[in-house]
């Protein structure tokens, strides 16, 4: 999911977690829930989204298990050695508080991920088979919303502590009615509004306050949980459906994929595929992949392997025009796109093959 929702979940999750038993438990949250994506640079990530680095390390080693259990190791490492050497100040901190509330944060970021249909490689480095639950869409803002609810219930009564809060509430609100009007569902849009309310009058009243943020934040993140999990079991029969369009139309040897739809929770895009095409409900793409032209790209280059263990819906084609080229796509993210997201285009001649 988007790194705003990572944050706000963990930061709700650090104060339902420690609370006040350690200092700053909800900024420590959001940072640690974001670890496997800020880690990524150690390892050479390059962030332009058509590269073959992200294809290759974006939600690589830093999702895997390991990756999580060494970054909450070194990040409950590199805290628990900072609060002994401000142990005079802010007084003795658990170790098992701190780890619990950085191992939880951090594993959030892995589970989360998966919950999509872009998908995780939890296995690596030993497998790099994706896994995809197809559940919630990679943004949802109701992933935003709701712990910030419990965040602005628990935060004291000064509007420096509600200011990170109303910023980002504020953001939710512009990405809704300004910036991407037409996406979420209007009903989407009218359950933020009255949630942004909710916490504003929560906060003004003094429903719960410092004394009961953990409580606070333990609710939001009951409620999240509540929605993740009726998505979860909306997605059986559209899976299901999707699962009989498949067969129905290309045989039991068919694969497919029920999709999420940023801005409309509970609604699934349907896509299937056979060797030779890709589909869904009013639209087909050739995949050409036994082609020796897209069969020498996925074999003989580095970008071409990238994209074949990126893309969940593979398909080539040979451009001749104006130099020729092996243009490799996962139809997920690119149906007819000549660049960008989710193509990668591979020059030809190709050792194997001709012009």
């Amino acid at each position: 999911m988007d790194n705003l929702a990572h944050a706000v979940v963990g930061a709700a999750l650090g104060r339902a977690v420690a609370g006040r038993k350690v200092p700053a438990a909800g900024w420590i949250g959001a940072v640690a829930a974001n670890a496997p994506d800020w880690t990524e640079p150690l390892l050479g990530f390059r962030p332009f989204r058509g590269s073959l680095g992200y294809y290759t390390l974006h939600r690589g080693i830093t999702h895997s298990f390991i990756g999580a259990a060494v970054e909450s190791a070194a990040i409950t490492g590199v805290l628990w050695g900072l609060f002994i050497l401000l142990r005079r100040r802010i007084g003795a901190v658990s170790l098992l508080t701190l780890g619990a509330l950085v191992t939880l944060t951090v594993w959030s970021h892995v589970y989360m991920d998966w919950q999509g249909s872009y998908g995780l490689r939890p296995w690596l480095p030993w497998s790099g088979r994706w896994y995809y639950a197809d559940w919630v869409a990679i943004v949802d803002p109701l992933f935003w919303i709701l712990p910030l609810v419990g965040l602005a219930w628990g935060a004291a009564r000064h509007w420096m502590a509600l200011t990170p809060v109303l910023l980002a509430a504020g953001f939710v609100l512009w990405a809704e009615f300004i910036w991407r009007p037409n996406v979420p569902a209007p009903w989407l849009r009218a359950v933020s509004v009255a949630l942004v309310a909710l916490g504003v009058v929560g906060w003004v009243r003094h429903w719960f306050g410092v004394a009961g943020r953990r409580t606070a934040a333990a609710w939001s993140l009951a409620v999240l949980a509540g929605y993740a999990a009726m998505q979860a079991v909306a997605s059986g029969p559209a899976k299901a459906r999707v699962h009989r369009e498949a067969v129905a139309r290309f045989g039991p040897g068919a694969t497919w994929a029920a999709l999420t739809s940023v801005g409309s929770p509970f609604r699934w895009e349907a896509v299937y595929a056979s060797r030779d095409s890709v589909a869904g409900r009013g639209w087909a793409v050739p995949r050409h992949l036994d082609d020796v032209h897209v069969q020498a790209a996925l074999r003989q280059t580095a970008a071409g392997r990238a994209m074949e263990g990126f893309a969940r819906f593979l398909a080539g084609e040979v451009d001749s025009t104006p130099s020729p080229v092996v243009r490799l796509r996962d139809v997920r993210y690119a149906r007819t796109a000549m660049s960008g997201w989710g193509v990668v285009t591979v020059p030809l001649p190709i050792e194997g093959g001709s012009r």
